[in-house]
């Protein structure tokens, strides 16, 4: 099967969606399938590339000033680039089917396709994407609903990360079923280590791009109590960056602990497993997310998770092997410090094993089934046309 996947964001570029884009499209690629992506490119990352694995990415020259978050308009201009570079592409050579990251900014990109070469897709939500899952953005949501609602309507199917997100789709508009796809975890590069490291002192890791939602704030400010809580020096250590650092790092000198929040900034794939090998205790405190695939690298390297309640994936994702806060994350977190070490280990072990379910491979098979059947509707409904195959239609 010939695939081409939509997306603004692709490693290095971007956060847990690109993740899961670069890990799908290796394992399509692996399993056989013919893999194209189209994405936007970065600091001199442009052109044609071929990964190991055998997947083509075509990265468009767009603006885009950072790479761990990008603006309203830098996704317009990855729209832009990529409508012309797709329908370049597919008139050359026809895909069977498109999976499309996410229903904006790339979803507007796959609804032309299937208007222009009768070419059938699949949406992934990654959250933002969905109207009404971040507060910041009431009004631009107001201007995209009927976009999204469109872009919904014509696709073959719509798959969300978790039942959290699942649900919250299903609060924006109800009409189109939605079918959950958990994402998944490479169990053989994020194991589990000796907690080495500085003894008397309990060490908190947090991963993720750092933006307000990320509600770590709350666990700066929570810092003197879990000091207290724990009976011993707390440390916090930050592995990401984004438009929120700066607050971070002023809220962690007023708080008087800015020599103990350790900001690691943007680290490479191969650094990251370290961070977590060197941790006790993955802080999640977001407020909204899909399945944020941090969770699912920490619970593979052994660690307890602390998450929001109200967080997306958070049910599906912390069962015995953590806590999860229904309140005020700090006092959860640090009801979580006055446990006894044997069960920060226990809860440990169990997040090891619950990682183990949680397959790239399981996740790509998933996404493979979904992306036949809506090829083999683009077949029949081809047939009912009269034509044979899409590059019929161009001619």
């Amino acid at each position: 099967m010939k695939i081409l996947m939509l997306s603004h964001e692709y490693p290095p570029v971007g956060g847990g969606g690109a993740t899961a884009c670069r890990e799908l499209a290796a394992r399509f690629a692996r399993h056989g399938h013919e893999v194209t992506v189209i994405t936007a490119g970065f600091e001199g990352l442009t052109g044609k590339e071929v990964t190991p694995d055998g997947a083509t990415i075509l990265r468009l020259p767009v603006r885009r000033r950072y790479a761990d978050h990008c603006s309203f308009m830098e996704m317009l201009d990855y729209l832009l680039h990529a409508v012309k570079k797709a329908w370049e592409r597919e008139r050359r050579a026809p895909s069977d089917a498109c999976l499309c990251f996410f229903g904006i900014p790339a979803g507007p990109v796959a609804w032309y396709l299937k208007k222009a070469f009768a070419l059938p897709y699949v949406v992934r939500f990654g959250g933002g994407d969905i109207p009404g899952f971040q507060d910041r953005f009431r009004l631009l949501y107001r201007l995209l609903q009927f976009p999204v609602r469109l872009v919904w309507k014509e696709a073959s199917a719509l798959a969300a990360n978790s039942e959290g997100l699942r649900k919250t789709a299903l609060n924006f508009c109800g009409k189109y079923p939605v079918v959950v796809i958990p994402n998944g975890v490479d169990t053989a590069v994020f194991t589990p280590g000796s907690r080495g490291g500085e003894p008397g002192t309990v060490r908190l890791l947090s991963v993720c791009r750092i933006v307000k939602r990320k509600g770590l704030q709350d666990v700066i400010r929570a810092m003197p109590s879990l000091e207290k809580a724990a009976g011993r020096p707390v440390r916090l250590t930050i592995v990401g960056d984004g438009p929120y650092r700066e607050n971070l790092e002023q809220l962690a000198r007023e708080t008087g602990v800015a020599d103990r929040v350790v900001m690691a900034g943007i680290c490479r794939r191969e650094e990251v497993p370290a961070f977590y090998r060197d941790a006790d205790i993955f802080c999640f405190p977001s407020y909204r997310e899909g399945m944020p695939n941090t969770v699912l690298e920490a619970m593979a390297c052994g660690l307890p998770v602390v998450m929001r309640e109200e967080c997306q994936g958070a049910w599906e994702l912390v069962q015995g092997n953590g806590v999860l806060s229904k309140g005020d994350y700090g006092e959860a977190l640090a009801a979580f410090m006055r446990l006894p070490a044997e069960t920060w280990e226990k809860m440990g072990r169990i997040s090891r094993q619950r990682a183990e379910g949680f397959s790239w491979e399981i996740t790509a098979s998933r996404y493979e089934r979904l992306l036949e059947e809506a090829a083999q509707e683009g077949t029949e409904c081809l047939k009912k046309q009269g034509m044979r195959s899409r590059f019929q239609k161009r001619e």
